[in-house]
């Protein structure tokens, strides 16, 4: 984002813009993890310090647009969870920086399972 003002200019960069999103994402109810994406491997798990991790955007100069992977919990309905995703990120963005989302497109990439279910559900697969 550039905003000319009398002092001079202000410039966002899509580095905050995706730290910013990527804080937001983590911070809604069902959403487990960030996605490195399937072409690192398998999906990884990222949070904390690699918040940019999972998310790229694009800023002009008043309008960004935010693509995000994400793993979302077992048992979470996934609509939901992604339509309250796609709002927490856009008024996260919106708020901070100024900036009009225009999208913010959601990939969910895997499920993430709490390790008694994972258990459960390895135990259930096995050959008997």
């Amino acid at each position: 984002m550039s905003e000319e003002i009398h002092t001079g200019l202000i410039r966002i960069s899509d580095d905050v813009v995706a730290t910013i999103a990527g804080l937001a994402a983590l911070e809604t109810p069902g959403i487990a993890a960030m996605s490195g994406g399937i072409s690192e491997g398998l999906a990884k798990r990222l949070s904390g310090k690699n918040v940019q991790k999972g998310v790229s955007v694009e800023v002009g100069q008043v309008e960004a647009a935010i693509d995000l992977r994400v793993i979302v919990n077992y048992g979470s309905r996934i609509q939901e969870v992604c339509r309250d995703l796609q709002e927490n990120v856009r008024e996260a963005v919106e708020n901070m920086t100024g900036l009009t989302v225009v999208e913010v497109n959601v990939k969910v990439e895997g499920v993430a399972f709490r390790e008694e279910e994972a258990a459960l559900i390895e135990e259930s697969h096995r050959v008997k």
